[in-house]
C-alpha cells in the first residue's frame, strides 16, 4: 500500500493554545444525557493522536488495502518519527524512493510485510543510511477514517 504525504502537525504550543475538549460519553448513557457535560469525561483529539507534535506527520493511504490491519484507501495515518519501531509495528518505509505502509518483522529475520496476500514480504536489509534502498521512516500510531453515509 502506497501513501501520499499530507504534512506535519503544528507545534506543541500551537496545539495547546488551540485545544478543544470534546465530551466523551459512555455506551450506558441515556438519550436525555446528550448535550449535558459528562463529569470529567472529555477528550482532546490532538492529545490523543499527537503526543509528539514536532515529530508527527500525516499520510493518506492509497492503493491496495492492508487487509489484515484494516487500513483502507483514503485513511489518514498519523505517523511518529520519534518512536523506535518494534516487532509488529505498522511503519512507513521508503523503498526505492516511494513511501509504503508495511508491518515490521524483527523475528526470526528482519523484513517488512505488506499484510496483503497479493504481495510478498520485502527481504531487503533495513539500514538507515543514504545509500540504502529501504528505510523505516516512522511508526503509524493512529488511523483516521471517514465513514461513508447511507
Amino acid at each position: 500500500m502506497r501513501v501520499s504525504y499530507l504534512g506535519t502537525s503544528e507545534s506543541a504550543a500551537f496545539i495547546a493554545a488551540n485545544s478543544v475538549r470534546i465530551p466523551l460519553y459512555s455506551e450506558s448513557m441515556k438519550p436525555s444525557d446528550l448535550g449535558k457535560q459528562p463529569e470529567d469525561k472529555s477528550v482532546d483529539l490532538n492529545a490523543l493522536c499527537i503526543p509528539n507534535p514536532t515529530t508527527t506527520f500525516f499520510v493518506r493511504a492509497q492503493g491496495e488495502p492492508m487487509e489484515r490491519e484494516d487500513i483502507q484507501t483514503g485513511d489518514v495515518l498519523v505517523v511518529d518519527r520519534s518512536l523506535t519501531a518494534r516487532h509488529g509495528d505498522i511503519v512507513i518505509a521508503f523503498e526505492h524512493g516511494k513511501m509504503a505502509v508495511m508491518t515490521l518483522q524483527l523475528k526470526p529475520d528482519v523484513l517488512l510485510r505488506p499484510k496483503n496476500k497479493a504481495y510478498a514480504a520485502t527481504v531487503t536489509p533495513i539500514v538507515e543510511d543514504e545509500a540504502s534502498s529501504l528505510e523505516v521512516f516512522g511508526v503509524v500510531t493512529s488511523v483516521v477514517r471517514q465513514l461513508e453515509r447511507g
